[in-house]
């Protein structure tokens, strides 16, 4: 990407510019690379690298050309580029891989841990990422292009030739924009084919749990709470497992009301006092209240919407917040409510009650403001709390005795463990991180005191009554503990290397996997662990030290709070401007039947992609589809051939039209793997005196240039 590009894309994203100026810019730039002779910095991707959400690797000298793609240069630890992804949904929902958009994720790790492909896999399963994703985990194309930050969106031409680019998160205008000039600019140039898309959602088994961010028991010790990330609910479970309430999910929402009608998506932190549990509701950007007694969620601050404050002071509800990650109930009366706001990388303070802030400012009840922190991605101390700098901060800790009267904070993309002084909101290390404020790559894998001590993006803290801080030391796959007196950090549980071995064996020999969450019983003998990436809690035997996992077991759903999921509504895998092909109509008896069959031929010696998502379906079409097959895996094109019989219901309005339709990933001899979408319209009325059982077969040859 040259300089030129460079100079031009940082111009675009002055705040003072009109529309219309910004149209100006890029249609000069559009028109500049129209003329340039030049195609040495044309962008390719290197081969070799590893995909994910498709069935083989992309190039702008092949299944790319023709296409207009958005290169998203992301790391999955980050706060920033988790905030544009629904930027990049919203373009995909307008704009489809026919009519020429394509989204391509760059992975470009921080941290060593985030260069595993399994570890990519297991965040664009947790972050709902649809479009294709290459592990750049060497940055090669980070460094040919010249990336300087996360997030960037590099917008390509048909050509692979570099258009602009856009830094940060907030611009989703802006990126509209220069999607759409570059269309009306390429429109010739421009190809209908698909990709070889092969979603990595499908791999996905059932399990109780999905991703569990954070965990908390009750103030008795005897029932846990668990945010259920994955699942976009919480669930309250006895000691033994046995699920006793799910609140919210499956789906994603943002509804308050009873827990079967409630909706989160992806909480994470919870403060569980007395009958109410406080949530953190991440990516709803809010604070939720859960009133045991009254089985209701409540709303208490943040509007759903992602908000760019770094001061606040507004009234709950009215203020907007950005990612919450964890939240604690702090002093003098336990009547504040403290926030990881990792969006914003600050600590907040949402007042339940009339109260006294720093300083003895008094503020009332609902008040949500920032308490420390610039504002600024830092590693930065500081005796004046918000002039320090945090960086992503992710779990929270309370120590109210003395001497230490204060809050831990669990500093993710610093890599350390900081305090912060309840007396006078100073902000001091503990272990981990830089002396330098600015060095957010101080990281490792090392016990110590201090700044020797090395962590890998920790996201959970729990206090413990003998004075201990317990750490989850997400990205080395461990749980650390501190001495914060001696400001000591050692490995107290976990080897280091991602799994889950080790069940009732020492501590030491025991494997975790981006454990995100931690609490101690309130008998100080137990640690619960949310093992993240495993998709359990795993719980640590203080006096025995050894681990072994909590077997959650959800009982039928009758018995459980959450509604059962709502019937997912039909999406047709037709593309945007396609057709089905309508084939004549059919007759059938007064309780007749029809069996539709589904002959597809392939292109000789090819075959479907082994673990790619073939399918096919059949449902009524209107403006509101009705499913009549839902979504079925095709293993097999023969032997016998795909069918379904479908008897009308008795109170059917026929004529009715049935749409059936598939998709197919298949591979040809050469090696190149495609993907082909097919759809017939098959009328059906009922008539008497007509054949009670009706045959169709709805027969196409795959050509091997389709």
């Amino acid at each position: 990407m040259d300089r030129t590009i460079q100079l031009i894309s940082a111009a675009l994203l002055r705040v003072e510019l009109s529309s219309d100026e910004r149209k100006t810019i890029i249609e000069k730039q559009l028109q500049r690379l129209s003329e340039k002779e030049d195609k040495t910095d044309n962008v390719e991707i290197p081969a070799g690298l590893e995909w994910f959400n498709t069935s083989g690797p992309l190039s702008f000298k092949s299944n790319l050309q023709g296409k207009l793609v958005v290169l998203d240069f992301f790391t999955y630890c980050c706060i920033n580029c988790m905030h544009i992804l629904p930027d990049l949904e919203a373009l995909e929902e307008k704009y489809s891989v026919e009519d020429g958009v394509v989204v391509v994720g760059v992975h470009s790790a921080k941290f060593e841990n985030e260069k595993v492909s399994a570890n990519i896999k297991n965040a664009i399963l947790r972050y709902n990422i649809h479009h294709p994703v290459v592990n750049d985990h060497d940055a090669v194309m980070w460094n040919d292009l010249n990336i300087q930050c996360w997030p960037t969106l590099l917008i390509v031409g048909p050509s692979g030739e570099p258009i602009l680019s856009i830094i940060g998160e907030g611009h989703r205008d802006i990126l509209f924009e220069v999607v759409q000039l570059s269309l009306d600019h390429f429109k010739s140039k421009l190809s209908p084919q698909s990709l070889p898309v092969v979603a990595l959602k499908d791999s996905l088994v059932d399990s109780p749990l999905l991703y569990p961010g954070k965990v908390t028991t009750n103030p008795e010790g005897t029932l846990l709470a668990v945010s259920d990330t994955g699942h976009n609910r919480v669930i309250i479970v006895a000691l033994d497992g046995v699920v006793q309430h799910c609140i919210g999910g499956p789906e994603t929402g943002f509804n308050d009301g009873l827990y079967q009608e409630a909706r989160f998506h992806s909480p994470q932190g919870l403060c569980w006092a007395q009958d109410v549990i406080y949530v953190a509701d991440t990516e709803n950007h809010a604070i939720r209240k859960i009133d045991l007694k009254e089985k209701r969620v409540t709303t208490i601050a943040g509007t759903g919407e992602q908000g760019v404050d770094w001061y606040g002071a507004g009234r709950g509800t009215e203020q907007v917040i950005s990612s919450p990650w964890d939240v604690v109930l702090g002093p003098p009366n336990e009547d504040v409510l403290f926030i990881a706001m990792a969006g914003t990388h600050q600590l907040w303070g949402l007042f339940l009650s009339d109260g006294h802030w720093l300083k003895a400012v008094s503020h009332d009840a609902g008040i949500c403001m920032n308490y420390a922190g610039s504002g600024k991605e830092e590693n930065r101390n500081n005796s004046y709390p918000r002039k320090a700098g945090f960086a992503q901060p992710s779990g929270l800790a309370l120590a109210p005795q003395e001497p230490f009267n204060c809050m831990f904070v669990a500093d993710s993309e610093s890599s350390s463990i900081r305090r912060v002084a309840f007396k006078d909101g100073a902000v001091k290390n503990v272990v981990g991180g830089e002396m330098d404020p600015m060095n957010l790559f101080a990281y490792g894998d090392s016990d110590g005191k201090g700044l020797e001590a090395r962590l890998q993006h920790p996201l959970g803290v729990a206090w413990d009554h003998s004075k201990l801080l317990f750490v989850a030391d997400s990205y080395n796959h461990k749980i650390k503990m501190i001495d914060p007196e001696e400001r000591y950090c050692a490995t107290y549980a976990g080897t280091g290397e991602p799994g889950k071995g080790g069940d009732d064996e020492h501590i030491l020999k025991a494997q975790f996997n981006e454990p995100g969450g931690l609490a101690i019983s309130p008998c100080g003998c137990k640690i619960y662990v949310a093992d993240t990436n495993n998709h359990t809690i795993r719980c640590i035997d203080i006096k025995t030290s050894t681990v072994t996992e909590l077997k959650v077991v959800l009982p039928p759903v009758t018995s459980v709070d959450s509604k059962p999921s709502a019937p997912k509504k039909v999406k047709t895998m037709l593309p945007k401007h396609a057709s089905p092909t309508t084939v004549e109509g059919l007759s059938v008896g007064l309780d007749g039947s029809v069996t539709l069959v589904l002959d597809v031929s392939l292109p000789p010696e090819s075959y479907l992609t082994e673990g790619a998502p073939s399918a096919w379906q059949i449902f009524i079409p209107g403006s509101e589809p009705q499913a009549v097959m839902s979504t079925t895996r095709l293993e097999s094109l023969s032997n016998p051939l795909p069918s379904y019989t479908w008897t009308p219901p008795p109170d059917a309005q026929l004529p009715v039209t049935l749409q059936v339709e598939s998709t197919l990933y298949y591979c040809l001899t050469s090696g190149v793997c495609k993907r082909q979408v097919l759809g017939y319209s098959v009328p059906v009325t009922r008539q008497e005196g007509a054949p009670q059982d009706v045959k169709v077969e709805l027969s196409h040859q795959v050509l091997e240039d389709s």
